[in-house]
């Protein structure tokens, strides 16, 4: 199978204008807990090894303040710095992080500000605990230019396109079937955010839980096409778009692309078990309301 220089998706940063809002929704509710807490930021863990997946951070409006991906070796982080100042993007070195590792920070064309991180630290506790987030499993970015996002995902970090839909690029960096989807927008920004459950079991208990502290479900549960993976959708206390999701498509060198022509549904199904309603309006513009930082 081939190597990917960037092998993981591990973690995703957020500004919040109501930090503890925020945090009581991600512990009490969607079933994260405190790895560690800084002058200026709280990490979120999930039940896996990675020391956090979620970084929430006080400032005045919501966005996506960055999103880190694991580098497969030390020597990845260079290759990539190089290919990212060839496409002109300005390269640094990341920020401390409580993780630890050789980690770079650049800018995608559009003004997402990435990390590359290798060597963090892992915990050695980690485990599948039923209904509960284990680790990320991927992230959806809204652009005005999928295609051209696409191929920087490509060309510059090593990602393999997986399939194309009519309005989204399906981009991988291991057997997940994808670990970045980019979205077809009017603005650049974050569409949602992915947790990954055990099974669907889990989903469906999890959603359960959401619902028990008044969290409605904002479009699912379903089957998504490309990926196949269970979803359902909620809105976090300050709008934004979280997913939980489960048994996402594993692939390898072997797997067929297909395009928009073939991912099409019949009319008035939105995922392959046709139990899912349209996705309600509110939801759609909270995809789209979330800005980079």
């Amino acid at each position: 199978m081939t190597r990917f220089p960037i092998c993981a998706l591990r973690s995703v940063e957020l500004d919040t204008p109501d930090l503890a809002a925020s945090e009581d929704f991600y512990t009490r509710v969607w079933g994260l807990t405190v790895a560690e807490r800084t002058a200026d930021a709280l990490y979120l863990r999930a039940a896996g090894d990675d020391h956090h997946v979620l970084v929430l951070r006080e400032a005045g409006a919501v966005a996506l303040r960055a999103v880190v991906f694991r580098a497969d070796r030390d020597a990845d982080l260079a290759v990539v710095a190089d290919l990212a100042r060839q496409q002109g993007c300005a390269v640094g070195q990341a920020d401390p992080d409580p993780a630890g590792g050789t980690a770079i920070a650049l800018s995608d064309p559009h003004g997402l500000m990435l990390r590359f991180v290798h060597g963090d630290h892992r915990h050695a506790e980690a485990a599948s605990v039923a209904n509960l987030p284990l680790r990320l499993a991927h992230v959806n970015i809204n652009s005005t230019d999928v295609d051209a996002t696409s191929r920087f995902f490509q060309s510059v970090l090593g990602f393999q396109l997986t399939d194309r839909s009519k309005l989204m690029a399906f981009v991988r960096c291991n057997a997940d079937h994808h670990a970045v989807v980019i979205a077809e927008a009017k603005v650049n920004g974050l569409n949602h955010i992915a947790f990954l459950l055990p099974d669907l079991e889990s989903v469906m208990r999890g959603a359960g839980r959401l619902v028990d502290h008044g969290h409605a479900i904002g479009w699912g549960v379903g089957r998504h096409g490309p990926g196949d993976n269970v979803f359902a959708y909620f809105l976090d206390p300050l709008g934004v778009v979280v997913e939980y999701t489960a048994e996402v498509l594993q692939v390898d060198d072997s797997y067929r692309f297909r395009g928009p022509d073939e991912w099409v549904w019949p009319k008035g199904r939105t995922d392959h078990w046709g139990i899912a309603p349209p996705k309600p309006e509110h939801v759609k513009q909270a995809q789209l309301a979330v800005p980079f930082a």
